[in-house]
């Protein structure tokens, strides 16, 4: 309760302890076993902080903070707490509170942006690897840089997608990017989408100075994060809260030191935001800590342990609140020893036995002063709170919530262009563009069969004779004839297939360039002029044809796919109206050294199995 200007928390012989409104933003700690009544602790302090006028948010991990807006109820009980602190002005009132929830079930839904998470927090909420991590910050640099909005879950997806159809050029220009890490990161979204982690992405997103509010009679309004089923997926609750304390930071101006916090934050169940934590996640949390006082925030950390929260950070929790800790282990007794030392020594007891010894409202308790030094602790009882002690009816949370203003901006979802539709948009112009290219190319494929197996049924004395011209098709018939008169027939066959190949391959890269001018015309050379290179029995050149129509297939697909990829590019970054632009050139460039490469991997293969094909069997 507020009084004199400071929040009254505790009575102890006769001496009030109370925090100080300009120490509040030095942060402090409530600490204390399950049932000891860290709850209470917490109530009694954020119904103080809103009667001066100060916001407040905590997270409601078991459900039972939302009793703060009704009022207290009397009892026997609380009539011997009232007179056992000479309360002689006590008041059961209720307070100005707000109801929020990642999942919309129990409170205004709350939403954050892909781009508002960023890779960092995104990688530590999905456990990837720093490989992994490091493939997942390419695939925002490449959205920033292209203009694409990452708001969503679908916006993400179709982005990794993006970065891997196109992982050459991205490679070099970002590093090296993984399908096995884009495969990876996609199976983590998916898992994370599973457990509902979908509704969590998207617009609007959560304004955090949507928090820092007061009612029309001054007081703070008190923001209860509804974290029952949250806590259910600890590496969420715990990225989420980390995720409030950065938005604030780097929204919120320089303040300074303040007569009074702009708003005090509480964590409950604290140690998760440091479970597991990265190295530079770990130091950016640190940082924040030290600096968000400027800012006029306050941190209190809710554990059961202070041995759960690192030493780094608890240096910078000046205020204290512990309730009784149980030591049932060596380990938990070393910490209790560490955690009496933290405290300025009272010589009316040892503080490590009190702090093994305090029954349920009890407490050691140390605030700073007005000179910002930590006072001598002191064994005390702590005020009962002014609302309900219990959660309210659901009734009449579900009525608070309706009748908000903050209702109607967070409660309708909105999903404006981003990234998912200009990446979709670009291949539907895609395959405009492409037209009839695969259409032709899949005919192609099928009169090569066709024609392989019409060759089954020539005589080998009805080929067609070799021609003395000085094309490329002659120069292979010239080479073939050498190779059969002078090689076995086994290596004469696999270099016949493997030079039939390379035709075949010059004429489907001749007709993926072709095709994108609006013809696929040339591919159907390629088996006449295998044909007439021929001079094999029946078999072969069956086998011939089939093979080289294989490796024609080959070609002309690597090559549409290069073809593809380079025209989904432009037609991306022509719409975002940023990134490189290839020309034809570069694009035919590209699309005839893949199918070169797909031609000499198989005419390799072909060579190998002619040369020791009996020994392979």
């Amino acid at each position: 309760m507020l009084k004199d200007g400071k929040i009254y928390m505790a009575h102890t012989s006769g001496t009030e302890l109370s925090l100080l409104p300009s120490m509040s933003n030095r942060h402090g700690m409530i600490a204390g076993a399950t049932g000891t009544g860290k709850t209470i602790t917490l109530k009694v302090m954020a119904e103080g902080f809103s009667d001066m006028g100060v916001p407040v948010f905590f997270s409601d991990v078991k459900g039972d903070l939302s009793g703060m807006c009704q009022p207290g109820t009397d009892s026997a009980d609380m009539q011997e707490r009232i007179a056992r602190f000479g309360l002689e002005v006590f008041e059961y009132k209720s307070y100005p509170t707000r109801f929020w929830d990642l999942f919309g079930e129990k409170g205004h839904p709350v939403r954050v942006t892909m781009s508002g998470l960023g890779p960092m927090l995104l990688s530590r909420l999905l456990n990837l690897t720093d490989v992994q991590e490091g493939v997942l910050n390419i695939v925002f640099k490449v959205a920033d840089d292209q203009g694409l909005l990452l708001l969503d879950m679908k916006d993400l997806r179709a982005m990794l997608q993006f970065v891997g159809d196109n992982r050459d050029e991205y490679t070099i220009m970002y590093g090296n990017v993984s399908t096995a890490s884009i495969g990876a990161i996609q199976r983590a979204l998916l898992a994370f989408e599973q457990e509902g982690g979908i509704e969590m992405f998207g617009e609007p997103a959560l304004d955090v100075t949507d928090w820092i509010r007061t009612d029309p009679s001054g007081r703070g309004y008190i923001n209860i994060l509804s974290s029952e089923r949250l806590f259910q997926s600890p590496m969420t609750y715990g990225t989420f809260l980390l995720w409030m304390l950065t938005e604030l930071y780097e929204k919120l101006p320089e303040v300074g030191d303040l007569p009074k916090p702009r708003m005090v934050f509480f964590f409950d169940e604290a140690h998760v935001m440091f479970d597991d934590t990265p190295k530079a996640l770990h130091q950016k949390i640190t940082q924040i800590i030290k600096l968000i006082r400027s800012k006029g925030v306050g941190v209190f950390f809710v554990t059961q342990n202070p041995a759960d929260v690192p030493d780094d950070v608890l240096g910078q929790l000046s205020n204290r609140v512990r309730h009784g800790l149980r030591a049932y282990t060596p380990a938990e007794q070393k910490g209790i020893r560490a955690a009496a030392q933290t405290f300025r020594v009272n010589s009316a007891f040892k503080t490590e036995e009190a702090l093994q010894a305090l029954g349920t409202g009890e407490a050691l308790v140390s605030f700073l002063d007005e000179s910002g030094i930590p006072s001598i602790v002191e064994k005390a009882n702590i005020l009962p709170p002014q609302s309900l002690m219990g959660p309210a009816p659901a009734d009449v949370v579900n009525q608070l919530i309706i009748s908000d203003e903050f209702d109607l901006k967070y409660r309708q979802s909105v999903d404006r262009e981003s990234a998912y539709e200009i990446i979709m948009a670009a291949r539907n112009q895609l395959s405009q563009a492409l037209g009839g290219i695969f259409n032709a190319g899949q005919s192609a494929d099928a009169e090569y069969v066709q024609e392989g197996s019409e060759i089954q049924a020539v005589p080998a004395a009805e080929a067609p004779a070799q021609s003395t011209g000085m094309t490329m098709t002659e120069q292979l018939k010239a080479k073939l004839a050498a190779e059969k008169n002078g090689e076995a027939a086994g290596t004469g066959s696999g270099a016949a297939v493997a030079a039939g190949a390379a035709v075949a391959a010059g004429a489907a890269g001749t007709a993926v360039a072709a095709g994108v001018a609006g013809t696929a015309v040339a591919a159907e050379e390629a088996v006449p002029a295998i044909e007439k290179t021929s001079k094999t029995s029946k078999s072969s050149k069956s086998t011939l044809a089939t093979g080289a129509a294989k490796v024609a297939k080959s070609a002309v697909t690597n090559a549409s796919s290069s073809v593809a990829r380079s025209l989904s590019t432009n037609i991306v970054n022509s719409i975002t109206g940023s990134g490189k632009i290839s020309d034809a050139a570069t694009i035919g460039k590209r699309a005839a050294t893949n199918a070169l490469s797909s031609v000499m991997r198989s005419g390799s293969n072909s060579l190998i199995r002619g040369i020791f094909g009996n020994l392979l069997k």
